[in-house]
């Protein structure tokens, strides 16, 4: 009996691995590397390889395509796991690879698994069999080579950084399981929904071998009638836990939660900003679309009142990008908090707002002469620029009394700075500017009243010699 279950176990091979691609045809995802023209597609075809490091989440492909470099290139495939492995394993696969070079029986591809977890000397092992062609040397991390490789490795292979496929991206490959007669489930006639499908592929959340093992999962569990394997909503509820979560990205649910979310910061509960950022996020939501909630909020809700808002979002964008989710979703978090506890502000945005509804409902004045550029003599003759006033030649670098809109337009004010935050300042710095503007405005017409009334005798320039 024994015997029998050995037997039956070692014919047993997981969905993943059996739908692993053959082809680079059936490689998924991953265009901007294995596309027409790409580099790695190039190195394929060409046969001119060169050592490199694959950098991606897990489930993307590393190994898939070292071991499809390898097949086209017919070379020996090595697999080392610097999880596994140890300097007695990586002197083994060089012998291995030595005695191959001197049979001459072609090249050797030595890929290495999760390569950031070798220490610096183990690392460092490599690097004269690298250079003196003794293998082709790939290595696999999650993490950034900057950072957790020598730089003695990294001189002597490129990196090339692969993505997260998109959803449509892992619903391709999960179709292709459920067609594939020969690897996959194209004889089981296996019934599920599209939806069903779509969820596999949400929960998969970019990665390939994890979204077929949900769907082996699935299958196995489907219930069979008629030559027919029926996969219910409850198995598939069963199957994916707290993945599968009322979260329609085209439906009411996302656009309340987004709602709620935005109400939250604006309303300063950092709590309920907290809460609906993490039921999206549960859900499925993707982090970068409350990254870009958070600048629109930025501008709209604070504004001036703490300009900083602005970029402590976008840094919450920006160390997405460079860290990855983990660390990337607490840096967006961080950005929710502070946008909710800042001083509130919409003065820019109804500020900007009731211009473009003046400019819209209004002809199109003409800029006023002394604004206007006069880069040309023609210009300079046609008044373009004339008396205007450079601002900081003048006393606290400001043209008392000039005007900067058109004539029509004269005294109109857009924005009403509020009394929070940094916007106090701005409101009390503009108050004095509006103060150096009247009594420019008082001398100017106490010196036009005083020359009106002695036009008879001087009407000439005050400040002419003549």
């Amino acid at each position: 009996m024994q015997d029998l279950f050995e037997s039956q176990w070692d014919l047993y091979e997981p969905l993943a691995a059996r739908m692993r691609p053959r082809h680079l045809s059936e490689y998924l995802g991953q265009d901007h590397l294995v596309g027409d023209g790409k580099p790695l597609k190039r190195m394929i075809e060409t046969g001119r390889c060169h050592s490199f490091i694959l950098w991606g989440p897990p489930g993307v492909g590393k190994t898939t395509f070292a071991k499809l470099l390898s097949h086209q290139l017919q070379a020996h495939f090595l697999e080392l796991s610097a999880v596994m492995s140890g300097v007695k394993d990586i002197r083994a696969a060089v012998e291995q690879a030595k005695q191959h070079k001197m049979m001459n029986s072609g090249q050797t591809v030595l890929f290495v698994d999760e390569v950031h977890r070798f220490n610096k000397s183990q690392q460092d092992a490599f690097l004269p069999y690298i250079e003196d062609g003794t293998f082709l040397f790939i290595g696999a991390t999650t993490e950034n080579p900057a950072f957790e490789l020598n730089s003695a490795l990294l001189s002597r292979a490129r990196v090339y950084s692969l993505k997260k496929p998109a959803q449509a991206i892992i619903r391709q490959g999960l179709e292709r399981a459920l067609t594939d007669q020969e690897h996959g489930y194209g004889k089981d006639n296996i019934l599920i929904e599209a939806s069903f499908i779509d969820a596999i592929a949400h929960a998969a959340d970019g990665d390939v071998r994890r979204s077929l093992n949900l769907l082996e999962v699935l299958v196995d569990m489907a219930t069979e009638e008629d030559g027919k394997k029926q996969v219910t909503e409850a198995q598939l509820v069963d199957v994916l836990g707290q993945s599968y979560r009322a979260f329609d990205k085209g439906g009411d649910a996302f656009y309340d939660q987004i709602s709620a979310f935005h109400k939250s910061v604006r309303g300063s509960s950092a709590d309920g900003a907290l809460y609906w950022m993490a039921r999206m996020l549960d859900g499925g939501c993707d982090p970068l679309y409350i990254a870009r909630r958070l600048l629109a909020i930025a501008s709209e809700d604070i504004g001036n009142a703490d300009p900083r808002a602005l970029q402590v979002a976008l840094n919450a964008w920006d160390i997405y990008h460079r860290v990855g989710p983990g660390e990337g979703n607490r840096a967006i978090a961080q950005a929710a908090v502070y946008l909710a506890c800042a001083p509130k502000s919409n003065a820019v945005y109804n500020a900007f707002k009731q211009a473009m509804s003046l400019v819209a409902e209004q002809p199109s004045h003409d800029v006023p002469n002394h604004l206007r550029n006069a880069p040309t003599k023609l210009a300079k003759e046609m008044g373009h620029g004339e008396d205007y006033r450079y601002a900081h030649n003048e006393e606290n670098a400001f043209a008392a009394g000039e005007s900067y809109l058109p004539p029509e337009l004269a005294g109109q004010t857009f924005y009403h700075p509020t009394d929070r935050g940094l916007e106090k300042k701005i409101s009390d710095k503009l108050a004095w500017l509006n103060e150096l503007n009247e009594s420019s405005a008082n001398k100017r017409y106490e010196f036009d009243s005083h020359n009106s009334h002695n036009s008879h005798y001087d009407n000439s320039d005050p400040y002419s010699n003549d």
